[in-house]
């Protein structure tokens, strides 16, 4: 991504996609250039999910999914993870209420039961207090792998054929999507990846066949709503074939 604007143009909010999914990468790698601790990356990475979930929501976006934890993170060390933790209930004690005021919906997608039972205890206030919300719906991926979500659905689907409730010529490419976490929610529009590394991370690999991608060398904590306009545009000027000529 070339560059960055103030301004989002006429083009641009006329084909504004409906639902962007973000890789929140750099967090670490921003800290450690300004020799700060880690979670202080993450403190300012808030900062941005805050100002990018204030602007997708201003702009009519309807679907939002931040990738806010792997299920491969819990291999970072263990006090890394226990201040994310923390921080992660201190975020939804500090931002629901705003989320509220601003008409958001909260919906979470991942493995949640290995989430510490506090965590899990404050998502579930969250969820509830924004359910009747009908602005944008914000999807925070915890906990989150793809090919495990795509394992789930496959066991599933397994059982329902073992017990005679599914026939195996029925499987098809919806009866997958309904049995993913993502089930309540469109395939992404727009995948935006910050820091500059070129590959998906196991996110959202069944949702993303006909995304279009952005890449972008910010790395999170200092992508912003310049940077998320320039990726609006980028995004304006392509041509979506969903595999057509």
């Amino acid at each position: 991504m070339s560059f960055a604007t103030s301004h989002l143009s006429a083009e641009a909010r006329a084909s504004l996609p409906q639902h962007v999914a973000v890789i929140m990468d750099g967090n670490g790698r921003w800290a450690k250039s300004r020799h700060l601790p880690r979670i202080e990356g993450h403190r300012r990475g808030a900062d941005s999910a805050r100002e990018i979930i204030r602007t997708a929501g201003e702009l009519g976006i309807k679907y939002l999914t931040l990738y806010a934890f792997s299920a491969e993170n819990w291999n970072r060390p263990k006090d890394e993870v226990d201040a994310l933790m923390k921080y992660l209930i201190h975020y939804l004690k500090s931002e629901t209420p705003e989320l509220n005021k601003s008409n958001v919906r909260l919906e979470v997608i991942g493995q949640i039961y290995r989430l510490p039972e506090n965590v899990q205890e404050h998502l579930r206030k969250s969820i509830a207090t924004l359910s009747k919300n009908n602005g944008l719906t914000l999807v925070m991926a915890l906990s989150y792998g793809s090919r495990i979500e795509i394992v789930d659905a496959a066991r599933q689907i397994a059982e329902k054929v073992k017990s005679g409730k599914l026939e195996p010529g029925d499987i098809t490419e919806e009866v997958i999507s309904q049995h993913l976490w993502t089930r309540n929610t469109p395939d992404p529009d727009l995948l935006i990846r910050t820091s500059g590394e070129m590959r998906v991370s196991n996110f959202l690999l069944w949702q993303i066949s006909y995304a279009e991608l952005v890449i972008t060398p910010t790395l999170w904590p200092d992508f912003r709503k310049p940077q998320f306009f320039a990726a609006l545009e980028e995004y304006a000027r392509r041509n979506r074939r969903f595999g057509g000529v």
